[in-house]
């Protein structure tokens, strides 16, 4: 039979988006348990990417993605100059290697980027890039967007982790997550789900039951 605990909110997955989750939660004063499968934080996606900060320039004008990255660029370089997560805003060429290109495809991601709230890009010359980004590149005109930028992932999701720790949340490494069910308790009589005690939501995972009224799904 499992041991059977009981833990306000519960997040699945200690990725970056479950490790920033339980930070968030902790920091209301929630008592949070994060629970990853892998003997390691950020094991999955999170650490298999380019590590860019987007600037928010591609996405469809005025989609929810297109607001997120634009006001989430702005709140991740201020969290990584307040709490020392190493970062670099590198900036970015998007070059015309045809002439057509240029009052094309170039018009129509600044339009876009316009349109997403992205106002910084610059438009450049041939002899702009030469002389101040890569003299290697060959080109009939570029955008230039100064404030996309490269961040140290493994950094930013240690001081997610710490900063969730120091408000109280636990991590429990190596700990599969097997099944998650609605506990109902009417009347006395226990309700279908996983294992037994008060109404909530019971996360079954390393051979515990834990009683959630919260449970955060960050798995990859």
């Amino acid at each position: 039979m499992s041991a059977a605990f009981r833990v306000e909110a519960a997040v699945v997955g200690a990725g970056v988006l479950g490790l920033a989750a339980a930070r968030a939660l902790a920091m209301r004063g929630r008592e949070v348990i994060i629970l990853e499968r892998a003997e390691s934080i950020g094991t999955g996606t999170s650490s298999r990417n380019s590590e860019v900060i987007h600037a928010g320039i591609y996405y469809p004008p005025r989609s929810l993605k297109a607001r997120l990255c634009v006001r989430g660029r702005k709140m991740m370089y201020d969290y990584c100059s307040t709490h020392g997560v190493d970062h670099r805003t590198v900036g970015k060429l998007i070059v015309a290697t045809d002439p057509s290109q240029l009052n094309d495809e170039l018009c129509t991601i600044e339009r876009r980027a316009i349109s997403n709230g992205v106002t910084d890009l610059i438009r450049l010359t041939p002899d702009d890039v030469a002389a101040n980004f890569e003299p290697e590149v060959t080109c009939h005109g570029s955008l230039y967007s100064p404030s996309t930028g490269l961040i140290d992932s493994h950094m930013f999701m240690a001081s997610l982790l710490g900063e969730a720790q120091e408000y109280g949340a636990s991590l429990a490494l190596g700990c599969n997550v097997e099944g998650i069910g609605r506990n109902v308790v009417q009347g006395g009589d226990k309700g279908e789900g996983l294992g037994e005690g008060a109404e909530g939501i019971v996360v079954r995972a390393g051979g515990m039951d834990l009683h959630c009224d919260n449970v955060v799904n960050c798995a990859g």
